[in-house]
Formats: C-alpha cells, structure tokens, sequence
C-alpha cells in the first residue's frame, strides 16, 4: 500500500501514472481508476466504479455488479491469486477505499496498491504497513523554471516578460499543473 497526498494540481496524479506506466507490466493484471471523488458523486457511481475495475482485470467489458456489497465481494473473490497493480486516484474518504480493497489482505502476495489524495487522513485505515508521501508545491526558483520552459521554451523568460511571469508564478503559488497550464 502506497499513499500519494496533496493539494489539488500538485502533481500526484502525473506522480502515480508515470509509476503506473513504468511497471504494470511487471504484474498479471493492473488498472489505474481515475477521479474517484467526482465519479464517487454520481448515481451508482461506486457501482460503475467497481465494473471498470472488474471489467479491465478480467477483460470482460459486459460483466456487470448489481450493488457495492456484490461488487466487493467479486473483487474479493477475483482478485485474491492475482498480483495486481491497482491506482485509485483521487480518493476522497476512507469508504470509497473500503468498497474497492474490503480487508487489505484480500489481495495475492506481490500488489501493489496506490492511493492518491488531497486529504491525509483518508490514509490513515490503510493500516501499518502502509507508505505514505507528501507532494509539496514547487519552490520560487522551481516554479519559474517550469513556467518558463512552458511558457517560453527556455530557462527564464525574456526581460519584455520578466514581471508579467513573477506575478504568474506568484499566482500559481508554486502548484505545477497551474504553471504548466495553456490559459496563461
């Protein structure tokens, strides 16, 4: 169990699929499940949740689960001899866990669960053998170099934009996604 947190636009979803993608192949089956706190939200969104889940494990698109309870227990009952790459992303509360990895055990000795939220606490049911990181912001110098690579494809901007960037980064206030973003 692994557990990503910080403030929203800090990086921790790049962070976990740049993991994701460097080595899912070194399990039987993995999944990254994307925006678990606004799909959360929505009707049945637990429910849809888990059939993607199960779906892309089992490579079944026509599986269906008929209630939370049922779709733990499939993935209980599935997923128990499979070493599995799991990436919850944006994980909001502790139940939303709790639907997905039921008793932490559940899982065949070698996966690898990841969790990322903006929320610390929500880590804390993992239990004890459990790795928890922080994602800070960028600091000043940071900050203005990846805006400027962004920005103007190079280490610092030009004098003409030198203050129009400082009031940018202070802006951005050291959040990466905000720095890298076209709406500037």
């Amino acid at each position: 169990m692994l557990g990503i947190y910080g403030l929203g636009g800090v990086g921790k979803t790049i962070i976990a699929k740049a993991v994701y993608n460097k080595i899912f192949d070194r399990f039987d089956r993995s999944c990254f499940l994307e925006d678990v706190r606004e799909k959360s939200q929505i009707n049945n969104g637990i429910i849809q949740l888990q059939e993607t889940l199960l779906s892309k494990i089992l490579q079944d698109p026509y599986l269906k689960v008929d209630s939370v309870p049922q779709g733990t227990e499939l993935i209980m009952d599935r997923f128990c001899h499979t070493r599995l790459l799991l990436i919850l992303d944006d994980v909001d509360k502790s139940n939303q866990i709790d639907k997905f990895l039921g008793s932490y055990d559940w899982f065949s000795s070698g996966s690898r669960i990841i969790i990322t939220t903006r929320d610390k606490q929500v880590l804390t049911t993992l239990g004890k053998d459990r790795l928890v990181y922080e994602i800070k912001e960028l600091d000043q110098r940071e900050a203005y170099e990846l805006f400027s690579l962004h920005a103007f494809q190079m280490n610092k901007p030009g004098e003409e934009y030198l203050e129009v960037a400082k009031q940018i980064i202070h802006y951005a206030n050291g959040l990466p996604l905000a720095l890298k973003s076209n709406r500037f």
